[in-house]
């Protein structure tokens, strides 16, 4: 007995001269992504062969490293990409990076953004406000990340050595793009900084990380919302690196080299890890972050000409008229029905939804 065919019903002709349908949306945003991530990383290879004299300063023991790097440009321009192709997103690009090169802001406002940069980006105030020993925390990891990068990765792309013409010291010059910067005492205090910068920001880094891995596991309201791979695994990653980090310099000087290839594999395999990981993880907030300064100074700016929105219903302040009138677009783009919500303080939305609920839903059990 034969088995029954699947019958499919034929898609109508297109008429003639009739356009070519046009793809699904999720597919352009995918390919405009993809031609964005492959852009980038063909720039960073150019920029490492050129930076690198042609791959003369370029150290193939670090290949690993370097592989990583590109890795890391294409996922972080990828999803870029993909971030910025949302409604929400979308609007915070453009309004915020518009703020951010506004020669009109500047003009009003010409030491706002780089306070905002210092206090936002740098030093996060922000958090601050919510715990003190979550911001000491965050500084932490941040200066010490921001200090791990600024060294590894020019030096993995080989942008910049150190060479000894004794061959082992103590005297060394640091040179970017082959060009002689700076000559130093690897003996005195400015060459041990120099090299052992990355012991720093390991040290910087640790009790950062491990502050937020405690709060993860005892703090009842983190427990309930994380999940391992997004909130648990970052804090692990930087610990793992930092602490390899550390084990490589002390096996160098105090175990004469001892256990030093094996620790190097897994410090290695943890960077290697971390940097693939970072565009598709918690750490992209990193990339985000400029973006959400320059919305700050669209609405401080906006609050200079004092253009403040006052609630419907109370009359007390809510922010600035057109931050407000920017999320309700961005309410409109979602096609969300209820973009006038935004013309209520939080306290007056709280009451609207308790008398809605007692007029709507209660009625019904009457």
């Amino acid at each position: 007995m034969s088995e029954p065919t699947e019958v499919r019903a034929a898609a109508p002709p297109r008429p003639p001269g009739a356009p070519e349908p046009a793809p699904p949306a999720g597919r352009s945003v995918a390919a405009r992504a993809t031609l964005a991530g492959t852009a980038v990383s063909l720039l960073l290879i150019t920029a490492i062969v050129l930076g690198s004299r042609l791959l003369r300063d370029f150290d193939s023991a670090l290949l690993p490293y370097a592989v990583a790097t590109v890795f890391l440009a294409f996922g972080v321009a990828y999803r870029y990409t993909v971030w910025v192709s949302a409604p929400g997103a979308r609007r915070l690009f453009k309004k915020g990076f518009g703020s951010f090169f506004s020669a009109a802001n500047f003009k009003k406002a010409p030491t706002a953004l780089p306070r905002m940069i210092t206090t936002y980006l740098g030093f996060q105030k922000f958090l601050g406000a919510r715990s003190r020993a979550r911001w000491a925390a965050h500084q932490l990891i941040f200066w010490g990340c921001l200090l791990a990068a600024a060294i590894t990765f020019p030096l993995t792309w080989g942008w910049f050595t150190f060479t000894s013409g004794s061959g082992s010291g103590p005297g060394y010059e640091m040179r970017i793009w082959g060009i002689k910067v700076l000559g130093f005492n690897s003996l005195n205090i400015l060459g041990w900084l120099m090299f052992h910068g990355l012991d720093i920001a390991a040290v910087l880094v640790i009790p950062g990380a491990s502050y937020f891995l405690w709060r993860r596991m005892k703090d009842r309201g983190a427990i309930t919302g994380q999940r391992f791979a997004y909130d648990l695994l970052p804090l692990i990653c930087l610990i793992v690196i930092s602490v390899t980090g550390l084990l490589l310099t002390f096996s160098s000087i105090f175990l004469h080299g001892g256990g030093y290839e094996f620790l190097a594999i897994l410090h290695m395999v943890s960077v290697v890890f971390t940097l693939i990981y970072i565009p598709f993880g918690k750490f992209f907030h990193i990339v985000q972050r400029p973006a959400a300064v320059g919305m700050q100074l669209f609405k401080y700016t906006a609050r200079q000409d004092e253009q403040v929105f006052a609630c419907k219903r109370c009359g007390e302040p809510i922010d600035t008229t057109p931050y407000v009138e920017n999320l309700r677009g961005t309410m409109r783009d979602l096609r969300l029905d209820f973009n006038a919500f935004v013309e209520y303080c939080p306290r007056c939305k709280r009451i609207l939804r308790g008398n809605a609920y007692l007029t709507h839903v209660k009625k019904g059990f009457k």
